[in-house]
């Protein structure tokens, strides 16, 4: 499989991916934060001030062409900042959660939200809400539907120590806060998915993904690390981050970002060699009840079209 799969054109800085078809242009859409990677600015301004890159596939998901940012996003004026999108496709809709920060901060600190959208293309997005949820430090939505028919929403609460708590809904315009859910560690980048006869979360530990397993998306049980050692491939010796998964029939592939040059620790920020970021995908399997991922296994990517 190609490696790195994706490097941003524009700022060389593709993160945070939600892969998903594209009911209308017959495509797979990989939806990123565009992280400003070449930017000469103080701080961490250059992770803000994001817009949210699109990179499509004809093939099954072996080329991506860049084709630009999501537009018509805006709630207010000015340069503001979107990061971590996730989007699902339901009853007609295009559903899309991401992450806002106002303007472009150069520190952390600054309120974050989830705002919702709609789009019936993934082209032309209406707003609908900002989420009033369990605190205004919220982060990395993420959505799976639960056995009794409504949702659940998996989501970083930076006001709550970083844990991840969970809200739920029946039709995805109002929430209800759902309270913790994983308190053992900061992290944040969840991912929930169904794979090997179990439901899976996975989130970003900054030290690799932690694994979650369930039988019933309300209990989870620890099932181990992934992606914590480096891979052999281009661009793959780092830890994975943020990741997200996509299922068919029983196969899962994963598609997540690496720092290529932070090769000393997750944190090392020195210049555009540390702040560049590639998209890999790797492919899962579930071995006696435990999640695996091996990064360097050789595999073909073949999504086919989800029209159903």
């Amino acid at each position: 499989m190609k490696s790195p799969l994706f490097r941003d054109p524009i700022y060389d800085g593709a993160a945070d991916p939600v892969v998903i078809w594209n009911r209308q242009t017959k495509e797979w859409w990989m939806v990123y934060t565009n992280r400003r990677a070449t930017a000469e600015a103080a701080g961490v301004a250059w992770v803000h001030g994001t817009d949210l890159g699109v990179a499509v596939s004809r093939d099954g998901g072996k080329e991506w062409l860049y084709r630009g940012i999501l537009q018509g996003l805006d709630i207010e004026w000015g340069r503001n900042t979107f990061w971590a999108p996730e989007i699902i496709w339901h009853d007609g809709l295009y559903h899309m959660y991401v992450s806002y920060i106002q303007g472009v901060p150069d520190h952390w600190g600054h309120p974050r939200d989830l705002l919702h959208y709609t789009s019936p293309n993934m082209l032309e997005w209406r707003f609908v809400s900002k989420l009033e949820l369990s605190s205004g430090n919220v982060i990395d939505a993420c959505i799976y539907p639960l056995p009794d028919g409504r949702f659940r929403m998996w989501y970083k609460d930076e006001g709550h120590h970083s844990h991840l708590y969970a809200a739920d809904s029946s039709d995805l315009y109002h929430w209800q806060v759902a309270g913790p859910v994983i308190t053992d560690r900061s992290q944040e980048g969840p991912n929930v998915f169904r794979l090997g006869g179990y439901y899976w979360m996975i989130t970003d530990e900054w030290r690799g993904q932690g694994v979650y397993r369930s039988d019933d998306l309300q209990t989870w049980e620890r099932n181990g690390l992934i992606l914590d050692l480096p891979g052999r491939r281009k661009d793959d010796g780092t830890i994975g981050l943020h990741a997200d998964v996509v299922v068919q029939g029983e196969e899962g592939y994963i598609f997540y970002f690496t720092h290529p040059g932070r090769v000393n620790g997750h944190h090392e920020d020195s210049g555009y060699e540390t702040r560049r970021s590639s998209i890999q995908v790797a492919k899962l399997e579930v071995v006696n009840g435990v999640l695996i991922c091996d990064r360097d296994k050789e595999f073909e990517l073949n999504l086919g079209a989800e029209d159903g």
